[in-house]
């Protein structure tokens, strides 16, 4: 597997296939972040981190570039966007191919950047996502597949949460999703607490008690 650099924390409880967490890192941050509560999380899952494309230097990586103006408005680099969804998506198939896990049992646990890619994933792609959990960060409809709307996602499940106090996405744009993901059929559940860009203890748990009862 050569597509993504990746850590690997493979399951306590083993199976002949497993399922999988796929744990997908914010901007200017690497794999060992959300890797570093890998082991806290259900041991029946392989637990895989993955790292961005885009090197920032000094440790830090991106999925798609997000450039500033004059005024500090910012703009995301689209087209990156979409080729790093890609990416994720064979990374998935590699991953498929390589470790002993259930094709039908793949979960993306993103934060912020990473829950952008996720959610491009998993419109674009149902068929290869069960589960979502959408961590501090907001559904971007420019970078889906043009023919997303006609997906069939009687299958997926999401979790969205948020900080209130957030200062780099605000709270309002990740309130934009559960109304879109009713829209299109798909089971979601929503959570705020009163915290910044980040993810407070009770937030992992809950993300963990959803993700055991579903």
């Amino acid at each position: 597997m050569s597509s993504l650099h990746h850590l690997v924390r493979e399951p306590k409880i083993k199976k002949d296939k497993s399922p999988l967490l796929l744990l997908i890192h914010g901007y200017g941050s690497n794999e060992e972040d959300l890797f570093s509560f890998a082991g806290e999380l259900p041991g029946e899952y392989y637990v895989i981190s993955v790292r961005a494309p885009y090197d920032l230097m000094y440790g830090s990586y991106a999925w798609y570039a997000i450039n500033f103006d004059a005024d500090q408005n910012k703009f995301s680099d689209y087209v990156q966007a979409r080729q790093s969804r890609d990416l994720l998506l064979r990374f998935i198939d590699e991953a498929i191919a390589t470790y002993p896990v259930d094709a039908d049992e793949i979960t993306l646990i993103g934060f912020s950047q990473g829950t952008i890619l996720s959610y491009a994933v998993a419109l674009s792609y149902p068929e290869k996502i069960k589960r979502v959990g959408a961590l501090s960060g907001y559904l971007s409809m420019e970078i889906l597949a043009d023919d997303y709307a006609e997906n069939d996602f009687s299958n997926l499940k999401m979790f969205i949460s948020h900080g209130t106090a957030d200062q780099v996405i605000p709270v309002d744009w990740a309130r934009k999703a559960p109304a879109i993901l009713n829209d299109l059929g798909i089971e979601n559940v929503y959570h705020e607490y009163p915290i910044g860009h980040g993810v407070s203890p009770k937030n992992f748990y809950d993300l963990k008690d959803w993700l055991q009862s579903t």
